[in-house]
């Protein structure tokens, strides 16, 4: 038996903010908390959302969010919430400004997790959490459609990767306008990150034909419109595609778990503060060739035959090089950093790393068994 969690209700399409004042009207929220971050306020991102709202709903904003959110980001949240007197949350932003909105609203209806370290891992709270709507401005999380949430624990320098039915947003509103500023950088490392979403969702333990469905429709998109949407952010009919392809793979992802290209990159921002989607794409051909030795093998067939290519005269082993050839010149497309000494590790580093990637819940899901040596020298080849 398979179990699937899905937002309550999705807008998708350009200029699908327009919805939410209606829903809010609808819904009987009168005075909401917009979650968001500097960036989103100063490229005009928010005006976009907030001049759609009228008079009948009130709002106040809580912005102090970093790229990767600390458990003192989610307190101040927890704090700014219960000053607003707001009676449901928007989350306006990217994965961090929606992962910290999830665990506001997990923890403002369960008490119980107000230190937030204990709501790492597969966690049975007891409450649904205070109504949530989110509006990504990036294409590539999909925080906006699952059920996980990860959160930077600054002491001990590691990602809490939380699991929770209960986090899921009521209402997604997936607008390519409000993704129309984000600079090439972070449409290229997004975007690969949805990439990474889509292949590992595909050849995990937990993968079956529902979500083989969203992870190959994402592969497809995400393969013809990423490079385009890089190129040129006006591209509307890339950025649209492109948030589509994010979403859907979120879908599907977000129920039948991820792999080891998630528990490293979880590792290298808990550590080194790199930006997820860029760890993800540094890390992911590498590890895409590792578990190519594994029962998951002849999808490679289906991730290459979504870059375009005739796999009907290719061996099972030439259709692994070939999907890892097509990822690698897609990220050399992008701009990709090659190297992890490129952000300052050393080999000395590699021991806690990969400990800590080991452990991450997203490695269960791998479908070849691993191990801290095993996860050690992928790093060391990444290097």
């Amino acid at each position: 038996m398979e179990k699937f969690i899905f937002n309550e209700c999705v807008y998708l399409g350009s200029g699908a903010r327009v919805c939410l004042s209606d829903e809010l009207k609808k819904r009987g929220f009168k005075k909401i908390l917009i979650v968001t971050d500097a960036t989103i306020i100063k490229s005009g991102v928010l005006q976009k959302v907030t001049e759609g709202l009228d008079g009948s709903v009130g709002y106040s904003i809580f912005s102090d969010i970093k790229p990767n959110p600390t458990v003192k980001n989610v307190l101040d949240g927890l704090a700014a919430l219960k000053k607003s007197k707001a009676n449901a949350i928007v989350a306006v932003g990217g994965g961090s400004v929606i992962d910290t909105a999830k665990a506001i609203a997990i923890i403002k209806e369960n008490k119980e997790h107000k230190d937030v370290l204990s709501l790492a891992g597969a966690v049975d709270t007891k409450h649904k959490c205070f109504p949530l709507i989110a509006l990504p401005t990036t294409s590539g999380t999909a925080a906006e459609a699952t059920i996980n949430y990860v959160i930077t624990d600054e002491k001990s320098k590691r990602k809490l990767v939380c699991v929770d039915p209960h986090d899921i947003p009521i209402l997604a509103i997936v607008d390519a306008e409000l993704m129309q500023t984000m600079p090439k950088s972070l449409t290229a490392s997004t975007g690969m990150d949805a990439l990474t979403h889509a292949v590992e969702s595909l050849i995990t333990k937990g993968a079956n034909q529902f979500s083989d469905m969203f992870a190959l429709e994402s592969i497809r998109t995400i393969a013809k419109y990423l490079l385009p949407a890089y190129k040129n952010g006006d591209d509307m009919l890339a950025r649209e595609k492109m948030a589509y392809a994010q979403y859907i793979v979120g879908m599907g992802f977000s129920s039948v778990g991820l792999g080891i290209v998630h528990s490293m990159a979880h590792a290298l921002g808990g550590r080194f503060d790199i930006a997820h989607g860029t760890a993800n794409a540094m890390l992911l051909p590498t590890v895409m060739e590792y578990n190519a030795d594994s029962s998951a093998k002849p999808k490679y067939r289906l991730i290459a035959e979504c870059f375009g290519l005739d796999t009907s005269n290719m061996t099972d082993d030439k259709c692994v090089k070939a999907a890892v050839k097509e990822v690698k010149a897609l990220s050399k497309k992008l701009g990709i950093p090659k190297s992890l000494s490129e952000f300052n590790i050393k080999e000395s580093d590699l021991d806690a790393l990969s400990q800590d990637a080991y452990v991450d819940i997203c490695t269960g899901g791998n479908p070849r068994e691993t191990s801290v040596e095993d996860i050690k020298k992928l790093f060391k080849s990444v290097l």
